[in-house]
């Protein structure tokens, strides 16, 4: 008996879909696996949220007053000296020693790390809005290029350092009389990253801007009457988030030193308010007696740029298609 002949299908039948269609993958899924397999990134993101907790939460946790002296119980040093030198003045309810003014170093390194904290993330979101809105205005409105540009060169010339110290000198005594001691202090020395920290991110920008206006999607946003607020949120913006977010992490690092290196140099804030670069400052005269009051500070500083420097290399490889595609 002859088995029965099939049909053979049609070219439509052929092409039609046999089950349901898997959902599209995620974008966002993609920019995670590529960032994961960066173990730097990895390292660098988790150090980053680390140490963020820890100068959020740590002062809740640990309750000493950064700015209270305790002569009596000064030049303590940290509970791993008694390790190695038995006759070590260690307080055991002082795990990281104190200062030459019996202040608690465990409780200022947290303070000065979340001032530290605090001044490079306002600084570097300042920046990055500044740098960004030049960026896009300048590869976007061709009458605006040439004055924004140069306007971003004339900033790129001028010293930075001698900058900050000049307008330091200039307005702090009228922040402080506003803002008080502290507030001012903050006000100023992340107006003034802010203010000359913002032209990389703009070139970057208006790169990409200049590139990405001339592309095909563009012109047929511009032929079916789309206005061009909507091109630049729905379409610009979208496609230079790489560069963007990898300018915002290398702001962050370039505050946190900056802030530091002022109050190194003693013209940040108060000399009783813990920074960072205070307690460097503070630390240099004794090194040599006390080196960890030098390294601890040092340490925090170090990694938290390292990490943040980690964090952006990642980010810039996962969110590049060209380097997420390989």
């Amino acid at each position: 008996m002859t088995e029965p002949v099939q049909a053979t299908p049609t070219p439509i039948e052929a092409l039609a879909d046999k089950g349901p269609l898997e959902p599209p993958r995620s974008q966002w899924k993609d920019v995670w696996d590529q960032f994961r397999k960066h173990k730097g990134a990895m390292f660098g993101g988790g150090f980053l949220l680390f140490i963020t907790l820890a100068v959020v939460v740590g002062p809740w946790i640990w309750q000493v007053d950064a700015q209270k002296l305790d002569i009596r119980n000064k030049d303590m040093r940290p509970i791993w000296n008694a390790l190695w030198d038995s006759t070590a003045k260690v307080g055991w309810n002082r795990p990281f020693g104190t200062d030459q003014l019996g202040r608690d170093q465990l409780a200022q390194i947290l303070q000065g790390g979340r001032t530290s904290m605090a001044v490079g993330w306002a600084a570097m979101i300042l920046s990055l809005l500044s740098g960004t809105t030049v960026g896009v205005l300048a590869g976007f409105v061709k009458k605006a290029d040439g004055i924004l540009m140069r306007l971003t060169d004339l900033f790129l010339s001028l010293p930075i350092l001698p900058l900050l110290l000049v307008a330091v000198t200039l307005f702090r005594q009228p922040l402080r009389e506003a803002f008080g001691p502290e507030g001012g202090m903050f006000v100023l020395i992340v107006g003034i990253i802010a203010v000359t920290s913002w032209m990389p991110t703009a070139r970057i920008v208006r790169g990409d801007i200049l590139a990405l206006k001339e592309r095909e999607f563009i012109v047929a946003a511009r032929a079916i009457g789309t206005t061009p607020f909507r091109i630049v949120q729905r379409h610009l913006l979208p496609n230079v988030l790489s560069p963007i977010m990898v300018s915002a992490t290398l702001g962050l690092a370039t505050a946190i030193i900056t802030e530091s290196a002022l109050s190194f140099l003693g013209v940040g804030f108060p000399s009783d308010f813990p920074t960072w670069g205070k307690m460097l400052a503070d630390a240099v005269q004794r090194m040599q007696q006390f080196p960890e009051r030098v390294i601890l500070p040092g340490i925090a500083i170090s990694l938290t740029v390292l990490s943040v420097n980690y964090l952006g290399d990642g980010l810039r490889d996962a969110l590049d298609p060209r380097i997420r595609g390989r």
